[in-house]
């Protein structure tokens, strides 16, 4: 069965919910082989897209062009390419979205992306490239025709003053043609949608949640101080009471993976985004919970 790559089903085409999944490009045969393990697994529950990432910085650029090119070959799934102006020029940018389309890729997750080496250092564009995501998105939609999504922050950019900063920039991002939003990883209902709702009142921009499983405290730990993304205490207390024991950490993750989409769809969020880490079990468990069911394709 083929779905088509030109138009991602669900957020764009008023699915009742859309699910979708994320991966990262694995870095050696031992991991690419969970990863299309995951993959193939997942793709039984025909979920609106999938999408791969770049690795910090903007690494793994070739890995990711090449895992989401066979997504697009090899599988039922929509793939949604991730793209981010890390040490790249136009040129280079307008380069990768071509091999995109060679691909009949044209779903495509415009990034600003991190400072290379360090995250949480200070962005400073190519010389020949872009400063801001809405020039991404801009770059992108006048090459051809792409559905463009973006990142969100639902507990506020590590770059931005306040949230007013984050809705402007996703006005911009949407004033330039993106016509949908994926959140960083949601641990706060409440942070997520007190950004849908600003936005909302200014733009159409259907905000996808971002939502992780956890299954390893020290991971989650990492993560959150890496990407700015705050663990409220309500979390953090019911994981550390566990901490000690690897299959009550992966219980409670689902439990509050669960809660929490569980409250959001209830708000009305439009999808569900989920980041797999690779891996299906745990995703699979709160999608059972929720009691969603495979959408035939």
């Amino acid at each position: 069965m083929t779905v088509s790559t030109h138009s991602i089903p669900g957020v764009l085409s008023g699915r009742a919910l859309a699910i979708s999944f994320e991966f990262f490009p694995p870095k050696d045969d031992e991991s690419e082989q969970q990863l299309w393990s995951a993959i193939r697994t997942l793709e039984r529950v025909h979920p609106a897209f999938v999408s791969v990432t770049y690795g910090a910085g903007g690494t793994t650029q070739d890995r990711t062009v090449r895992v989401t090119a066979r997504i697009a070959r090899e599988t039922s799934l929509t793939p949604l390419a991730h793209l981010t102006c890390v040490g790249a020029s136009v040129s280079q940018l307008r380069q990768v979205v071509g091999q995109y389309a060679a691909a009949d890729i044209h779903n495509i997750l415009a990034l600003r992306g991190d400072p290379p080496g360090n995250i949480r250092g200070q962005w400073v564009p190519h010389p020949d490239g872009l400063n801001h995501a809405d020039e991404l998105v801009a770059l992108i939609r006048g090459l051809g025709d792409f559905t463009v999504g973006v990142a969100a922050f639902p507990d506020v950019h590590p770059e931005s003053r306040t949230l007013d900063d984050d809705v402007e920039t996703l006005v911009r991002k949407a004033d330039a043609g993106a016509t949908f939003a994926v959140t960083q990883m949601v641990f706060d209902a409440d942070s997520y949608l007190r950004l849908r709702d600003r936005v909302a009142a200014r733009r159409e921009l259907p905000i996808t949640p971002g939502l992780m499983p956890v299954t390893n405290v020290k991971q989650i730990e990492r993560m959150s101080e890496l990407m700015g993304t705050p663990l409220p205490r309500a979390v953090t207390d019911r994981l550390h009471a566990v901490a000690d024991d690897g299959d009550a950490v992966r219980d409670v993750g689902v439990q509050i993976a669960t809660e929490l989409a569980e409250r959001m769809i209830a708000e009305g969020a439009p999808g569900l985004h989920f980041i797999t880490m690779n891996r299906s079990t745990a995703t699979l468990e709160v999608h059972d919970n929720l009691g969603l069911h495979p959408t035939p394709a």
